[in-house]
């Protein structure tokens, strides 16, 4: 009989590419795969297209400020815990992976009540919340940057880095340009808001776009109902919400980037040595992982930084301009950091578990 794997993690899109990325070798591997996750969350739309059995359980998100959900959250977290074994017993995986986010915690929890072996991913350099309350339950914890390894017990922490996408690999920078319709040969600028968008980066980025497009072509991935309809047809500026399998044509195409600094994104931008401006979300506004992860990046001398209080246009454009002159030694240096295989890291470690 094949053996199973239960896939776990969303909330994000940076909860569940790491997935992804995982699902081509296990297939290669006879794994039978089932995805666990919030019943319309983004995990949802991401694994649409991979023919996996999808399951939808209930889901509260854990916060650490005050919200009225919080007295209501923890029942529907009960409610998925429920839910989430009932499924385990039922499909009786061999392993389950999970990529955290708050839709993991029930289903991890289940599953080490069952006596399944659960491996844990952390993307962060200091561990989610979620992924705290999965400790006790997980066999091992895979993390991503060095730095991480102190926050996490000693006997279950595995340094791996985060599993890149293949096909990312593959983009042709003429497909890119077909498709934003670029008609000259400018350097081109990409802007990633991230899965669900960064406002204010947006609204800087468009405003800065006189001064920026005489220099370079514009692809802004500006995040679900944060198209600018006023700038349709702006030349040189193309919007997309979101991108799916097109991600890696622009990839090829793009010269630098300007992202925020979730930790999935940044590892893909240094597996494709692309120069980059990070504007991590504010700690004000967040945990603060975002803001550690783009300082380990400034300082392996992969990334140049703005954080979000200090941002404007003429900032933007400075950092913009200094990051396109030293592109080679961004590159270099990026070339040189020797991307760990954790992809084949990884899928050994499922099969030691599964086993």
């Amino acid at each position: 009989m094949a053996k199973k794997i239960v896939l776990t993690g969303g909330g994000t899109a940076g909860h569940v590419t790491p997935n992804i990325a995982l699902i081509p070798y296990l297939k290669d591997k006879g794994y039978e795969i089932i995805y666990i996750g919030s019943y319309d969350g983004i995990e949802k739309k991401l694994i649409a297209d991979f023919d996996i059995k999808y399951y939808g359980i209930s889901t509260g998100k854990f916060r650490r400020y005050f919200d009225a959900k919080n007295f209501t959250d923890p029942f529907r977290v009960i409610k998925g815990f429920a839910q989430a074994r009932k499924i385990l017993k039922k499909e009786k995986p061999d392993v389950l992976f999970s990529k955290g986010g708050f839709v993991s915690v029930p289903v991890v929890n289940a599953a080490a009540g069952l006596k399944i072996p659960c491996i844990l991913h952390e993307s962060d350099l200091t561990p989610g919340l979620a992924n705290k309350l999965c400790v006790r339950s997980a066999r091992k914890i895979c993390c991503n940057f060095p730095e991480t390894m102190k926050y996490l017990p000693a006997d279950k922490a595995v340094l791996t880095g985060t599993p890149i996408r293949d096909e990312l690999m593959t983009g042709k920078a003429m497909a890119g340009k077909m498709l934003c319709g670029f008609t000259d040969s400018k350097p081109v600028l990409m802007v990633i808001g991230g899965s669900l968008g960064a406002q204010s980066v947006n609204e800087v980025v468009r405003e800065a776009l006189p001064r920026i497009l005489p220099y370079f072509n514009v692809i802004h991935i500006c995040g679900k109902d944060k198209m600018d309809n006023m700038r349709l047809d702006v030349p040189g500026y193309k919007q997309f919400e979101y991108v799916k399998a097109e991600l890696k044509d622009l990839f090829a195409l793009a010269d630098i980037v300007v992202s925020r600094a979730g930790a999935n994104s940044i590892c893909e931008l240094l597996a494709l040595h692309k120069p980059n401006l990070l504007i991590p979300l504010s700690s004000k506004n967040s945990r603060g992982d975002q803001e550690l992860n783009a300082k380990s990046f400034e300082q392996q001398g992969f990334s140049e930084v703005i954080l979000s209080e200090d941002l404007d246009e003429d900032i933007l454009i400075e950092k913009i301009h200094e990051i396109y002159e030293d592109r080679d030694q961004y590159m270099a240096r990026m070339t040189g950091s020797g991307q760990r295989n954790a992809t084949k890291t990884i899928i050994r470690m499922i099969e030691e578990e599964a086993n």
